[in-house]
């Protein structure tokens, strides 16, 4: 079956845009202090080589801010390009500045990043002197007070906007009426983004992040339900937050993001591990190509063998990778066996086949073209299929 899409409005995040038909993209966030220039422009750097199209960091300040605006003209002398960048990126790796709190600060970081990202459930607690509001009325009233002069900034700088609610942050107010549920999560979205849409402010991203897998999936789901009765389309961000790192993040992550990928949900990711940026990248990319949301590489099936299999299949699953790796979009299946061959790699466009001692069978799609292949010849057999069916 092929990959159905939920199609969002377009997003123009400096100069790389999000959403509709584009690719989905992949971020990453910085993890050192905002005032470590030189470290923040070398991980920036870093990620960049390793994929990344957005990079966020953290702005808590307006000293940060500073910060911000400093990091931005280090890239602009040279940040190397990627596929994302259109022309009006200048160049330059779009940043987002990571606020949650102050309205302040999201206002002047709004005049320097590409997207500022604000969180709900912390947009109007005490930082700025304020009382916990309970009362639903007042709340909205106060958060669209606030929200105006933001939004004003954004139409004029052309600065998009992350709403990004997270499970660990709802407010008081959002709590005593649903408790800590994805329910109360969607609903703290959703009140954000209707004053958005009442101040005809459109360039919105949304997210509902949890380290709970099954809260996140299920928040996300119900929150893509809840925009479709409201005729809404604005792209959404996936992420498992606070993923952890090694094994438990990647699982994590790939569980949480895959599942709402396979739904056709999802415009941009961000894997949240305890290591450094670059490190995200391939795992996100390795997430997009397994659910086929976004496919950056050949994509190879293999059995795991068993007593039927007559060659050695994980030194045959090694030579063909090396001699097909440059075949991106690809689907190339190695089989121990004709059990598994024909039936268990129909979704492969060429196959590799054990058939006996010592011989393969090649196919293309789940027709044998070649038989009783010589295994020493087999890989270079299999090259001269591929380069024949694209040259005809």
């Amino acid at each position: 079956m092929d990959f159905q899409r939920r199609l969002t409005r377009v997003v123009n995040i400096g100069g790389v845009p999000l959403g509709g038909t584009y690719p989905v993209r992949v971020q990453t966030m910085t993890n050192l202090p905002t005032a470590d220039i030189d470290g923040q422009v070398a991980q920036i750097l870093r990620s960049v080589k390793a994929g990344a199209e957005y990079v966020r960091i953290t702005t808590p300040t307006l000293a940060d801010v500073e910060y911000l605006q400093q990091i931005k003209n280090r890239l602009s002398k040279g940040v190397p390009a990627f596929a994302g960048m259109t022309s009006a990126s200048n160049g330059i790796i779009p940043l987002i500045a990571d606020v949650h709190f102050s309205p302040k600060v999201a206002i002047a970081a709004a005049k320097v990043a590409a997207k500022v990202r604000i969180n709900p459930g912390n947009f109007l607690r005490t930082t700025d002197n304020r009382q916990p509001i309970t009362d639903n009325r007042s709340y909205l009233d106060q958060l669209h007070a606030i929200m105006r002069p933001l939004l004003g900034v954004c139409k004029e700088h052309g600065t998009a906007l992350r709403i990004g609610t997270n499970h660990g942050s709802l407010s008081e107010r959002i709590l005593n009426q649903y408790g800590d549920t994805p329910e109360g999560m969607v609903q703290a979205t959703l009140e954000a983004v209707r004053i958005c849409q009442s101040e005809n402010f459109h360039d919105i991203v949304v997210s509902l992040k949890s380290s709970n897998v099954k809260v996140m999936v299920e928040a996300t789901r119900l929150l893509v339900q809840r925009m479709d009765q409201e005729g809404m389309d604005y792209p959404l961000h996936l992420g498992v937050t606070e993923a952890g790192e090694g094994e438990d993040g990647r699982l994590k992550s790939a569980i949480g993001i895959g599942s709402l990928l396979v739904d056709g949900i999802g415009d941009t990711i961000r894997v949240s591990l305890t290591e450094d940026p670059e490190f995200e990248i391939p795992v996100a990319f390795g997430i997009l190509q397994a659910s086929r949301a976004r496919i950056t590489r050949t994509e190879y099936i293999s059995c795991p063998g068993c007593g039927r299999t007559t060659f050695k299949l994980q030194e045959a699953v090694k030579k063909v990778k090396e001699a097909t790796a440059h075949l991106t979009g690809m689907k190339i299946a190695v089989m121990g066996c004709i059990v598994n061959g024909p039936g268990e790699m129909a979704d492969a466009d060429y196959g590799y086949v054990g058939a006996g001692p010592g011989k393969v069978h090649i196919y293309k799609g789940k027709n044998a073209v070649l038989k009783n292949v010589a295994e020493d010849q087999a890989v270079e057999k299999l090259l001269e299929i591929i380069n024949y069916v694209d040259k005809s």
